[in-house]
Formats: C-alpha cells, sequence, structure tokens
C-alpha cells in the first residue's frame, strides 16, 4: 500500500520540478483505471510497453479536483497537486488523507519516470486524464463521528412531542390537497460532506429539543412561525429503528447530531441497514424511548447538542396539531447555507496518520 501523505519537503530539498529532464522514450501508462474507491483512498492501476520498463523507478501522479483541471499535468510549480512514488507492483493503492475528501470529484494522470545519477529525472509522455469521484464516508468513519459525538452529547433531558416549524404557507390546507401529509423529500447537502444520507435519503426533519427551564419546545425557532407538533410516541416506539446519521458543527458553539427514525421494515429502514450505524433503542448518548413499569413510554434527547430528528415516512398532519409559535424567527439557528466547519474531516484523518507510508512525497508548488 502507497501512503500518499502532505508531507513537507526540509528545506534545500529539491522538488520534483527541479529534476525533471526532458521527455523520454519511457513507456506511456495507458488505459487508466481506478478502482476500490473510498471517500479518502483509491487503487490505480495501467497498461504499458515492456519496452523500457526495466528502467522505470517512480512514477509521478497529477492529482487534481476536477474544477482545477485545466491545471493538471504538473510542470509549473505553481500547480498544487504532486505526488511521486518509488515504482510498485500494481495496482497501488493511494490513501491521501491530506488531500482527498469525500464526495468529491477528482482528474488524474500518470507518468512513468527513472532517475538519473545526476539526480535529475527522464519522463515520458503524460496518460490520458480519467476522472473519478470518492465515496460517501465509510461505517470506519461514521462510527468515529459517532463517538465523537458521543462525548458532547451531556445529559438526557426528557421530552414529549416531536415538532416542525415553516413557514406560514407549508400549512395550508392545499397544500397537499390529495392526502393532508407531510411528505418526505431527500436530504439536502447541509452537514458532513460524506455523509451517506446527504442527496439521497428521504424524510422529514422534526426537532425534539426543549428549554431547560420549561421542559417544553423553545418559542423560537430559525425555520418559521407555524409548527406542526406531534406526541413522540406515534413517531418512535418498539416499531421504530434508530440509525445515526450524522455529526457536524457550524463556525460556532453549536453542535448538530442527525438521528434517523425508520419504521422497521420500512424503505427507509431498508437504506440504512449497512450504510448507517444502528443505535440502541432505549440506551443511546442521543435520543432514547424507554418502556415504564406501567407500560407507557418515556423520551429522552440529548442536552447540550441540536438534535435534528429525520423520519422516513410521510407523516399525517391529522395526526398532530398546527399553531403559530410566540417567539420570534431565529435565523442565526438556521443550517441553510450555512459554512460548516472542515476540522471534523481533519480530526477523522487525525485519527489514521499513522499508517506506513512507502517511499512517496507530496511536493507543493
Amino acid at each position: 500500500m502507497t501512503d500518499l501523505r502532505s508531507l513537507q519537503l526540509a528545506e534545500g530539498t529539491e522538488s520534483a520540478d527541479s529534476g525533471i529532464g526532458d521527455v523520454d522514450d519511457l513507456p506511456l501508462p495507458q488505459q487508466i483505471t481506478v478502482s476500490s474507491i473510498t471517500c479518502d483512498s483509491f487503487k490505480i492501476s495501467w497498461s504499458m510497453d515492456s519496452r523500457g520498463r526495466d528502467r522505470i523507478s517512480h512514477y509521478f501522479i497529477d492529482l487534481n479536483k476536477k474544477e482545477n483541471m485545466s491545471c493538471n499535468k504538473f510542470k509549473h510549480k505553481d500547480i498544487p497537486t504532486k505526488l511521486v512514488a518509488k515504482a510498485v507492483p500494481l495496482p497501488m493503492t493511494v490513501r491521501g488523507h491530506w488531500f482527498l475528501s469525500p464526495r468529491t470529484e477528482y482528474t488524474i494522470a500518470v507518468q512513468t519516470a527513472a532517475k538519473q545519477p545526476d539526480g535529475e529525472y527522464a519522463v515520458s509522455q503524460w496518460s490520458e486524464i480519467i476522472e473519478f469521484c470518492t465515496a460517501d464516508y465509510s461505517s470506519i468513519h461514521l462510527n468515529q463521528l459517532l463517538q465523537k459525538a458521543e462525548a458532547i452529547g451531556g445529559r438526557m433531558l426528557p421530552f414529549t412531542v416531536f415538532y416542525r416549524n415553516q413557514q406560514t404557507d407549508y400549512f395550508l390546507p392545499d397544500r397537499d390537497a390529495q392526502c393532508r401529509h407531510l411528505l418526505p423529500s431527500v436530504k439536502d447537502d447541509s452537514g458532513s460532506h460524506g455523509s451517506p444520507i446527504s442527496g439521497k435519503l428521504e424524510g422529514i426533519f422534526f426537532s425534539c429539543n426543549t428549554e431547560f427551564n420549561t421542559g417544553k419546545p423553545p418559542q423560537d425557532s430559525p425555520y418559521g412561525p407555524h409548527r406542526f407538533q406531534i406526541q413522540a410516541d406515534v413517531l418512535f416506539n418498539h416499531n421504530t429503528n434508530v440509525y445515526f446519521g450524522d455529526f457536524y458543527c457550524m463556525y460556532t458553539s453549536y453542535h448538530y447530531v442527525i438521528v434517523v427514525l425508520a419504521p422497521v421494515g420500512s424503505t427507509g429502514d431498508s437504506f440504512c441497514k449497512g450504510r448507517l450505524p444502528v443505535l440502541d433503542r432505549s440506551n443511546n448518548r442521543f435520543l432514547t424511548c424507554t418502556e415504564e413499569a406501567d407500560g407507557s413510554l418515556s423520551f429522552r434527547h440529548a442536552q447540550d447538542i441540536i438534535l435534528e430528528v429525520m423520519y422516513t415516512e410521510p407523516v399525517d398532519l391529522s395526526l398532530g396539531t398546527v399553531a403559530r409559535i410566540s417567539g420570534h424567527q431565529l435565523m442565526s439557528l438556521s443550517t441553510a447555507n450555512a459554512k460548516k466547519d472542515p476540522s471534523f474531516w481533519c480530526w477523522l484523518i487525525e485519527t489514521q496518520k499513522n499508517k506506513p507510508t512507502d517511499g512517496l512525497q507530496h511536493v507543493s508548488g
């Protein structure tokens, strides 16, 4: 395995550019194949003529985000991403924690090189440019996010209702004349960039956070002055599976956790199985449902996070109530179009920085 890390060259060390000589008749990489793609790694292989293959000592790899495609093929020192690998058997596994992001489109090109006695390199022509897209967070990364979220959830507070605030026209009688249901929609790209639910899972977002002094939902909301409110046991009961969906923060003191509630056997439940960490319904650090001695259900939510509850099925408006809240619309708490703090992804990659390298350098021009 080749671990592509962002290694800063020591002062006085030559960059790859300074040692590149004229184009040589070394084998040209052809039929580039990128496979086994994860959120922070991939395998790359190619074919090449046997003539001159024994002279190859290194591979030069040019990796760029797709929007920087015009900057491909590093020939000058202002090109941002330059990877130099010792020639190893193909396919080669590339693991780039420092410059590979999840769910991001990249371009890649390859050049073979032979190091000369004077320290310079003879090189082949550049290969064709290949495009690929990295994957969502793996189960490993999601479980790391889960552990970090659990550490700051705080104590659990009781609640009795889920609620959803919207603008006035959202709840008008003719908003859905056929069924008068709140209907699931595909989750947007808010939250962590690599979350498997973004742009894929359909659901309806509810809140359950309560005010510490009253134990009731707050009378302020960033989403609108009208509130649909429904008893917690309608959406959350023994026939509901609970999944950890995401943990992220903005450039503020607020931390957000997304919990997915999916009725057992539903389409949403099928999507979440194998993709998201499943939570114990009665024993987790975010949202619990517990059966009391008299058979009733009690509910608790974490105090120190803003909990976003995604319910994956339609909800009949007649099962709850719609009323105007008395407070203000606090836009500062809205996640719409908000910039997310990238340090969460940095924290994830920090946990994997001790993996061995295999003679590869990353050169910044």
